[in-house]
């Protein structure tokens, strides 16, 4: 009996190790969002650049992403350069949210890096993150030509992924 007690600890440890591995194997990064097929939800929130009161209307160049973003984020400053290859590409729009971040430090970010966005709300509180169902950043919607929400994409945004998950709703 007193071998079985002093093993239990081992055999406990051995399972939750083995069960960490399986969990973290499962490569479905995939978050599925209740908004895939649904209008992007209402806002009036401030423009980065404090220019503007901005709501869902100025939303208007159809496909579009919309990409969330801090300066405290470090995987958005991984997926900068290939933001900045789609500010060029005329059949997207690219659209920011600045999220739980310091207005200051968001606009000298993109003054030294250059500014993908043709425009970033600014959301110092997440609420509109929030009614997105963002997790944290960086994230990547896809607004289709039908004005619905087509791709959730959550980490940094690549060519890979931009080939795999959002080019099939822009053509």
């Amino acid at each position: 009996m007193n071998n079985i007690v002093t093993k239990l600890p081992l055999v406990v440890f051995v399972i939750l190790v083995a069960s960490l591995f399986i969990f973290l194997k499962n490569d479905n990064q995939e978050l599925n969002s209740v908004l895939i097929d649904k209008q992007f939800p209402d806002f009036n929130l401030s423009s980065l650049d404090k220019s503007k009161v901005l709501s869902k209307n100025d939303l208007e160049d159809l496909p579009f992403i919309i990409n969330v973003w801090a300066t405290w984020c470090i995987t958005c400053r991984v997926e900068h350069p290939f933001l900045m290859q789609l500010k060029n590409n005329p059949d997207i729009t690219v659209y920011g949210i600045n999220y739980k971040d310091d207005r200051r430090e968001a606009l000298n970010l993109l003054d030294r890096t250059g500014n993908p966005f043709k425009f970033s709300i600014f959301d110092p509180e997440g609420r509109l993150a929030i009614d997105l169902g963002v997790y944290g950043a960086p994230e990547t919607f896809l607004i289709g030509k039908d004005g619905l929400i087509k791709v959730r994409h959550t980490g940094a945004l690549t060519p890979e992924v931009w080939e795999e998950k959002f080019t099939k709703y822009i053509d």
